[in-house]
């Protein structure tokens, strides 16, 4: 008589062999009950008539976006970018922002870098800072609808520029760039070497 394995009288035959039943104990001793146990093949739970147990799917982590959220206004930090000292930190806090902040600040840099060959660059209160060693003397960081660019002792400088920014210094002022075009290069570089022409955060005061 033939018995199907996934038949209940074929199941319980099965099972009844994988546990020893119906063989000598010689067979045992001598590792009969090991090679039919070999040559029968391994039931699933199912077949048991034990509930399967299912492993957790994984699931694939969703891409992580590097930019950065922008804030609307300056409120203690501009973004999470930590403070350090150096090209590199800078050009990677350049790198978070989305467009088109991120090509205005870069922008920015460039002139900066242009005009000014003892360029030095940090992140200060999570935006990019730059000086030529005798302090730090402006700064430019990404926001919800533009870039600031303010100079720290902006009062000082002629002409002022128009915009007096809300928690970064009583005698900061500077510029809002929505785009690329409302980069006045002459106008900004010619504040830049005057702003870099005296001590700034954390440079030596002059007497």
């Amino acid at each position: 008589m033939y018995l199907s394995s996934s038949s209940p009288t074929g199941i319980r035959f099965l099972a009844s062999i994988k546990q020893g039943n119906g063989l000598k104990p010689s067979a045992r001793t001598a590792g009969a009950f090991s090679e039919v146990q070999g040559i029968i093949p391994s039931m699933s739970s199912r077949e048991n008539g034990e509930p399967e147990v299912r492993q957790p799917t994984r699931r694939l982590a969703a891409p992580v976006d590097a930019t950065i959220t922008l804030p609307e206004a300056m409120t203690g930090r501009a973004s999470p970018a930590k403070a350090a000292v150096g090209d590199k930190p800078v050009f990677a806090y350049l790198a978070t922002l989305p467009q088109p902040q991120r090509g205005i600040a870069e922008a920015v840099d460039a002139l900066a870098a242009k005009a000014l060959p003892a360029l030095q660059r940090s992140v200060k209160w999570g935006m990019a800072y730059y000086g030529v060693g005798d302090g730090w003397c402006f700064s430019c960081g990404g926001f919800a609808s533009h870039v600031k660019l303010m100079f720290v002792n902006g009062t000082a400088l002629k002409p002022i520029p128009p915009v007096t920014p809300v928690g970064m210094g009583k005698a900061t002022r500077g510029v809002e760039l929505e785009s690329i075009d409302d980069i006045d290069e002459a106008r900004i570089t010619d504040w830049m070497k005057q702003v870099t022409s005296v001590p700034g955060v954390g440079g030596a005061r002059k007497h």
